[in-house]
């Protein structure tokens, strides 16, 4: 299938998608934001259409499509100006990897529950001393006996308090060469040594940020995801999808913006026409629609290279389709509040609040200096600088 073109399915799946976030909208999520409570009613909704599971095996209950998919289902809801953040955590990171590199036992325990959104995975990779270098984890796991005890921090982990467990990036040691190795562990989130601490952030969002602390997580054999050994290849199983994600949370949010200053623009006349009619206001309109357009071209590629199984095609792609996605974002965010003038700083219109919000899209879940660096050395040849 070209990505160029999308197919009637995914055309109706948009529309479909789209129907669902207009029934919420953004007096929705203000509202649920405002009560400090999570957007449980509408996950709940778009897991009882299929859209949380779209992308996972349809023998564990999901739709048996891919990222291509699940993306288009947050960008819509995004651009209805309600997106669900945990959509890029339980099915796209948590769901893809145990679904590529889980057990049996451990695919039918988690993913049908994350399909239908009755459960909810959190992944915890970012620590507060190694920032975007995951070489620097230094949350371990050691044997003891046929279990496992995990001892570390976490910082800036998504939706802790509406999890059932977390999906936590951790090393061991390599028996042969003594060197530290990433692993994947299923830690639930009521274990014994397992504490969260909520971090008090000024972005105002449904989803809450914690950090975490494991003292001593005692953890059965089976809690551990895929092949001991493999570590690396499984993490970027789940971090190309993540990537991918953020760009369509970008885009939704951008589409969003731009759509309250398209409907501005229009009816707004201070002189004798509307101020749409003047290119100053405009031409900046247009260039958002252009670099949203753009952006998204880039994760539907994306997106396609990781659906048919290309992971190094998908991993540049994706990171160019992060960095791309946020960019435009930023941009569409700042014009449409700078098209509304003060009325744009107002609570009745409600995009001031995207300001910090769209900025997130070029912080998380890696910032846009550090995909620099991967275009520089992985695309362009060029010597790393670190």
């Amino acid at each position: 299938m070209s990505t160029l073109i999308e197919s009637e399915e995914h055309k109706a799946l948009r529309s479909a998608v789209a129907a669902l976030g207009r029934r919420y909208g953004r007096e929705y999520l203000t509202r649920t934001v405002a009560e400090g409570r999570p957007l449980t009613e509408l996950w709940a909704d778009a897991g009882k259409l299929g859209y949380l599971g779209v992308s996972l095996p349809e023998a564990y209950g999901g739709g048996g499509g891919g990222i291509a998919e699940l993306s288009i289902v947050l960008e819509e809801l995004g651009a209805a100006g309600s997106p669900l953040l945990m959509l890029v955590v339980s099915p796209a990171i948590c769901g893809t990897v145990i679904s590529r590199f889980g057990t049996d036992a451990q695919k039918r325990q988690w993913l049908p529950g994350i399909a239908d959104g009755t459960r909810l995975m959190a992944f915890g990779i970012t620590e507060p001393d190694a920032g975007s270098n995951s070489h620097r984890i230094t949350t371990t796991a050691r044997r003891d006996g046929t279990d496992w005890l995990l001892t570390g921090r976490k910082v800036f982990i998504s939706g802790v308090d509406m999890a059932d467990a977390v999906l936590i990036v951790g090393r061991t040691e390599d028996a042969r060469t003594g060197r530290l190795k990433p692993c994947l562990f299923i830690v639930p989130t009521d274990a014994e040594g397992f504490q969260k601490r909520p971090i008090d952030m000024e972005l105002s969002a449904a989803e809450k940020q914690f950090e975490l602390v494991l003292d001593d997580v005692r953890l059965p054999a089976e809690a551990l995801v895929g092949d001991e050994d493999a570590g690396l290849l499984q993490l970027f199983a789940g971090l190309n999808p993540e990537r991918i994600m953020t760009a369509a949370f970008a885009i939704g949010m951008g589409r969003y913006a731009l759509g309250k200053a398209i409907e501005y623009a229009r009816d707004r006349t201070v002189w004798k026409a509307p101020i749409g009619a003047h290119q100053a206001i405009a031409h900046p309109l247009a260039q958002a629609h252009i670099d949203l357009e753009l952006a998204r071209l880039m994760m539907q590629k994306a997106a396609h290279l990781y659906d048919a199984g290309d992971d190094m095609g998908a991993g540049e792609a994706a990171n160019m389709a992060k960095y791309a996605a946020g960019e435009a974002c930023v941009r569409a965010v700042d014009q449409a509040v700078h098209t509304l003038g003060g009325n744009g700083l107002t609570r009745e219109y409600g995009l001031a609040s995207l300001i910090t919000a769209a900025r997130v899209a070029r912080i998380a879940p890696v910032s846009r200096e550090m995909i620099l660096n991967y275009v520089s050395h992985q695309s362009l040849g060029l010597p790393k600088s670190y």
